[in-house]
């Protein structure tokens, strides 16, 4: 009888210990392997074309990171940025350098950026006139009537030949910066977002890249001439990551940034827009 509760309790013990070992080595093997990788959400503001398109062809990218993207569409410049400032979004991508410094002095905001992606090249593009060669004397060329951008029309109808433009001045040229003017070419400034359905009424129009894509026409294909992406306007006015100062060296902006530049994209840019819109 003794030896029956004996052997029954060492039999017993054998077992408690047995189970403690094994949940000691299920703890450990537990705590050696490493915890889920929790997802990250990132959410960045963008305007629609090509902006969210591009971001879009980076989701899946930033999902093998572990980084969901969330893209919030804006139709406007302004919203973006003060979106941004406020905190209801960790980036967007809508504007290049110029424009972001500018917006944020005046509205006194402490924004910064991290990598320029693409650059839209301007083109001038077929009115009445199909040919440069046919050019007629006294043409009416539509320019965008904002500085900035009428710099850039003006180096472009130089860079075509057409006028020459005092040397130095650069991306702050105006129409009295003209220093030679052979066809007496009447240059008419209008807002840039109307300059495509001028095209009826001019011989020739300058048009942005996003309101030419927006329009239909394509730099690579359409415009007699264009800008290059090695042009002083390419490394100026591409398109940037816009983020909190503070915030560059975050890990999800940082995989951001590395998807945006990498071959991916690269090639999404180059096959979808053909050459509308141009990788940096």
């Amino acid at each position: 009888m003794f030896k029956r509760k004996a052997l029954t309790l060492i039999t017993g013990l054998a077992l408690l210990a047995g189970l403690i070992s094994g949940c000691g080595s299920q703890q450990e093997k537990a705590a050696e392997q490493p915890a889920a990788k929790e997802t990250v959400v990132l959410k960045v503001g963008a305007t629609p074309v090509p902006h969210k398109e591009i971001l879009e062809a980076a989701k899946p990218l930033l999902e093998k990171k572990g980084i969901k993207l969330e893209i919030v569409e804006f139709t406007d410049y302004i919203l973006p940025n003060k979106a941004l400032a406020n905190g209801e979004l960790d980036a967007n991508y809508f504007q290049h350098v110029p424009y972001l410094e500018d917006f944020s002095k005046e509205n006194k905001l402490d924004l910064t950026y991290t990598v320029k992606v693409h650059f839209e090249p301007m083109g001038i593009y077929p009115g009445k006139v199909k040919d440069l060669a046919q050019l007629p004397e006294k043409a009416k060329i539509a320019v965008p009537n904002d500085p900035t951008n009428e710099a850039r029309a003006l180096l472009l109808l130089e860079k075509a030949g057409l006028i020459k433009v005092k040397p130095g001045v650069g991306l702050k040229a105006t129409k009295q910066d003209i220093i030679e003017n052979p066809k007496q070419l009447e240059i008419q400034e209008l807002d840039a977002a109307q300059i495509p359905r001028s095209l009826p009424d001019v011989d020739l129009a300058v048009i942005n890249g996003n309101y030419a894509v927006e329009a239909g026409l394509n730099a690579g294909k359409d415009a007699l001439v264009s800008e290059d992406k090695n042009s002083e306007a390419a490394q100026t006015f591409g398109n940037i990551i816009a983020v909190r100062k503070g915030d560059e060296n975050k890990e999800a902006i940082k995989a951001l940034g590395e998807v945006l530049l990498s071959p991916e994209i690269k090639k999404f840019i180059e096959e979808k827009y053909q050459g509308a819109v141009l990788p940096l």
